[in-house]
């Protein structure tokens, strides 16, 4: 069967960074409802349609195409009180965009005396980034997949 509208795709990936330096890669399958329902990158899903199990795609996808640019407005220096005693650089912090309401999540990127800097960039952000894929299986989609915008079973999305 080949990869179309409305078909659930199992992939495994491996992504790089712009080195060739692997920064991740499933350990189990995962699985997307194909056709233009945010399930995986646009560009990727473009490289897939038409596919079939056991077929390979090789993508490299500029930060547009991947995990954005950097934000600068993103990076901010907060007093240290307002977070738990054992703040270390690494921790991550959930906090409400006042704009749009949705939660960004912040990494501790710096701590010095009483300021502490939080990046809610993604990591990858700026970066362009090559995402490896192969299909493993393609399969028609149920109607409630499809009513619901995503892929059911064991390596999509649990209700």
């Amino acid at each position: 069967m080949q990869i179309v509208k409305d078909t659930v795709v199992t992939i495994h990936y491996e992504m790089f960074d712009s080195d060739n330096n692997l920064i991740d890669k499933t350990e189990e399958p995962i699985s997307y409802l194909h056709g233009g329902y945010d399930g995986i990158f646009p560009m990727v899903e473009e490289a897939l349609h038409g596919k079939s199990a056991g077929d390979s795609i090789d993508v490299t996808m500029q930060p547009d195409d991947a995990f954005g640019d950097r934000e600068e407005e993103l990076v901010r220096v907060e007093p240290k009180d307002i977070f738990p005693e054992e703040v270390a650089v690494g921790m991550m912090f959930e906090a409400d965009d006042p704009e749009t309401g949705d939660i960004i999540l912040f990494t501790v990127t710096n701590i010095e005396g009483d300021k502490v800097v939080v990046d809610g960039n993604h990591p990858l952000a700026g970066k362009a980034v090559r995402f490896a894929a192969k299909v493993t299986e393609v399969r028609a989609a149920s109607q409630e997949e499809v009513s619901h915008g995503h892929a059911h079973g064991a390596h999509g999305h649990h209700h």
